[in-house]
């Protein structure tokens, strides 16, 4: 069994099942590549035809081509170099992140917003590097984050101020999981594990009889370590952990998940945040919004919301689960 790590995950997939007995020998196609900043695996079970994954693997990154402010000539990327100017003209795929984008905003009372582009930017945390921006770096960018600016019609977008910058990486890889869910779905797959970093997204169970179990890494210890398991088919596991990325400025860790409000890295006793839904989109959009608002509001939030578990686990290596989370739960 290959233990699948990449880029600090936070989700380990572990390929055994929750039925009785020992199933026969599965036929399986699996495919790894290096798309959107990470390392992307696909597996299809009980299926033989590689065109297939193939497929899947293009069409990631038609989307990535799409949705990635830093490719040059995506949709965002037009959508930035023309704030404050003009309306863009949006993939009806664009289009429809962004109004995504746009309901977890309202949701997050502000915290979940993609238009911290500048804010990302100015930071540009990535492979143990960064900035540490002063406080007149700040003043500049944060007057340019809020969604309400971020104006969509059917077919195009409008940032409304100069030096706006739309970023979709806390929902885009979310989304894309999604869609390719859909694709292989409608080509018959019947038995997949999507992992794309620290989106897992599976499409039924290991066989008809079997869950996938699924280990959700610690985020205060190290790589490997686990907090718990958990069974599912069919369900999305997507987690957003200060673990991810950072870098070390004058003795102090500085972590990617940035608070639009106040500038810096969220600072709210979570140290990474595990959501359990249908949708990897929603996953993705909720676990960097709980993450921002803490554990009694983003609980909140996770409470409010049909079919949707999360587990949250705090600096300290305390774990708070919804109501319903431990229905999922299995014994290490």
């Amino acid at each position: 069994m290959r233990k699948l790590i990449a880029l600090c995950l936070s989700l380990l997939l572990l390929l055994s099942t929750a039925g009785c007995g020992t199933p026969k020998e599965q036929q399986t196609v699996q495919k790894t590549t290096l798309l959107m900043d990470t390392v992307v695996t696909i597996t299809l079970y009980d299926w033989t035809d590689e065109t297939t994954i193939d497929t899947a693997f293009e069409e990631i990154s038609r989307l990535e081509d799409l949705l990635n402010v830093d490719h040059e000539g995506s949709d965002l990327d037009k959508l930035a170099k023309a704030a404050g100017k003009e309306w863009v003209a949006i993939a009806p795929e664009t289009e429809e992140v962004l109004r995504l984008a746009k309901e977890y905003y309202t949701l997050s009372k502000g915290h979940f917003d993609v238009t911290a582009g500048p804010l990302i930017d100015l930071w540009d945390i990535h492979d143990g590097q960064g900035h540490y921006p002063t406080q007149e770096e700040l003043d500049e960018v944060l007057p340019l984050i809020s969604s309400d600016d971020l104006l969509i019609e059917e077919g195009k977008a409008y940032l409304s101020r100069e030096g706006m910058i739309a970023n979709l990486g806390a929902i885009a890889k979310g989304y894309i999981a999604d869609q390719i869910k859909a694709l292989l779905e409608g080509q018959g797959v019947e038995h997949a594990i999507l992992d794309l970093g620290r989106n897992i997204l599976l499409i039924g169970g290991k066989t008809e009889d079997t869950s996938f179990t699924v280990g959700i890494q610690d985020p205060n210890q190290a790589e490997g370590t686990l907090a718990g398991l958990i069974q599912a088919t069919g369900k999305s596991i997507v987690t957003s952990g200060i673990d991810e990325r950072y870098f070390i400025y004058e003795g102090k860790r500085y972590h990617h998940v940035l608070d639009p409000f106040t500038g810096f890295p969220a600072d709210t006793g979570l140290a990474s945040a595990t959501i359990l839904s249908d949708s990897s989109a929603q996953g993705d959009a909720l676990s960097t919004s709980c993450l921002l608002l803490g554990s009694e509001d983003g609980m909140s939030l996770v409470e409010s919301l049909d079919g949707v578990e999360a587990l949250f686990i705090t600096t300290d290596g305390q774990q708070i689960a919804s109501s319903g989370f431990d229905a999922y739960r299995v014994e290490q």
